[in-house]
């Protein structure tokens, strides 16, 4: 335990000192909170059924946080450490890689519910924002959403030899993902083309369960979108265990 601990220390160091990580976790999301709060305000309007811009966007904000450390931090930081060997390397010490993929996915995790936090705790201040879920049915749809991105993330880290591979990879999915799921322009302002093809994107379904738990609707009302999530989890989580690697000389 003691080691496992170390570990999630040193990744935290190693999070910090990637600046395109801590920006796009921890600053680019209160900017796009701030950019269209400041535009739209909060004040309820029909366009989010009777609740305020802040109040409708922000759950999708939270889902933008996920998508930045699932496709992009975690997969890429394993996919350097494999190319690197750093994980075939420590098959010699006492410390496994399994230790370093944990501390990967505790800091990530952890890292995702810190700039969450960030992104409510600016929310409440500057647009008053309102919760009217429940708060043990929100967590759960969030862990569900964390749940089924990073095992995608896992999947480009299983299936890409190398960091450029998985950096192209992971940008083929992130920006769609980004910008067509709802998780910085609500879907409630695209046009009826966007919308059909946002529900072919996993994220999509994550902070549509989120809005509709934040604004008062109730977890069993999202069945459909509960079940997509899952079955992406497990698909993906089979297709990682069955593909990764810890060199990427296949030896």
């Amino acid at each position: 335990m003691k080691s496992q601990l170390q570990w999630v220390s040193v990744e935290f160091k190693c999070f910090f000192r990637n600046f395109i990580s801590v920006f796009f976790t921890l600053i680019f999301p209160p900017f796009f909170l701030l950019l269209f709060g400041e535009i739209y305000g909060n004040d309820p309007t029909p366009m989010f059924d009777g609740v305020g811009s802040v109040d409708a966007s922000l759950p999708g904000y939270i889902g933008m946080v996920i998508c930045v450390t699932g496709i992009m931090s975690l997969p890429l930081s394993l996919t350097g450490y494999r190319e690197k060997k750093i994980l075939k390397r420590f098959k010699a010490t006492p410390t496994t890689p399994m230790q370093i993929i944990v501390a990967q996915i505790v800091v990530n995790i952890l890292m995702t519910v810190i700039g969450s936090i960030l992104l409510v705790l600016i929310a409440k201040w500057r647009y008053n924002v309102h919760f009217d879920g429940n708060v043990f049915q929100f967590a759960l749809a969030f862990l569900l959403t964390v749940l089924c991105i990073f095992s995608m993330g896992f999947v480009i880290a299983s299936l890409m030899d190398n960091s450029k591979a998985a950096t192209a990879l992971a940008n083929v999915i992130y920006f769609p993902m980004l910008f067509l799921s709802g998780a910085t322009i609500p879907l409630e302002t695209m046009p009826d083309g966007i919308r059909n093809i946002a529900n072919f994107i996993p994220l999509t379904h994550g902070v549509r369960v989120m809005k509709g738990i934040w604004n008062g609707k109730p977890l069993s009302g999202y069945l459909t979108e509960i079940l997509i999530l899952t079955a992406i989890s497990a698909v993906c989580i089979g297709i990682s265990v069955a593909f990764f690697r810890w060199d990427s000389d296949h030896t």
